[in-house]
């Protein structure tokens, strides 16, 4: 099987989830399996923390580069989450791993999930993971103790919104009991990459 054949076969899954909902616990149990996935790594213009390296958490651009890129038409999606702070998946990141007959696995926001969807059509599966509520939700967070109060409420009015987005999703998995959701996602995802289109 050429290359060429194995990029046409490659199939594209992206996770989206409000903040606390599970959806990086989800993506590395995942990429644990067998399902030949490599996961999408995004770009962002923010500097990176602490030990992150680029190529490895993210690619990381100066908020020109960034826009030299977008402009030159090199992103499947991208968002300005606030002025001059881009985050984005290459197109050449996807070709990449699609190139070498691997499937591709994203964490997007919905906006970018949806995008995704609408430029690779039925080769894209989108699921939103949702939370039992919003209220767990805020206990979830603020058990995790890293974000102040202000924080907390920001990334809430922000799950409503994304919220509001999962009907448009293929697939929502709740994820109030995560066993539960695992074997549900895991059953999604392998029987998604097994269809032959």
């Amino acid at each position: 099987m050429s290359c060429k054949e194995n990029n046409r076969n490659g199939r594209l899954i992206t996770i989206s989830a409000p903040s606390g909902a599970g959806k990086s616990t989800m993506i590395r149990y995942l990429l644990a399996q067998d399902l030949n996935i490599q996961f999408s790594i995004s770009a962002t213009s923010r500097p990176p923390r602490g030990e992150e390296k680029d190529g490895v958490e993210y690619y990381f651009l100066t908020p020109e580069e960034f826009r030299e890129r977008i402009a030159a038409d090199e992103f499947l999606e991208y968002e300005e989450v606030y002025d001059g702070r881009f985050y984005g998946t290459l197109k050449s990141e996807v070709e990449r791993i699609l190139s070498q007959g691997k499937n591709v696995i994203f964490d997007v926001d919905c906006v970018g999930a949806l995008n995704i969807k609408k430029v690779y059509g039925d080769r894209a599966l989108t699921v939103f993971v949702m939370p039992p509520s919003v209220e767990v939700l805020r206990q979830r967070l603020e058990k995790r103790g890293t974000d102040a109060p202000e924080v907390i409420e920001n990334r809430l009015a922000k799950a409503k919104y994304e919220m509001s987005f999962a009907p448009r999703f293929d697939a929502i998995v709740c994820n109030d009991d995560y066993e539960r959701a695992r074997v549900e996602m895991l059953k999604l995802v392998s029987d998604f990459v097994s269809i032959n289109l």
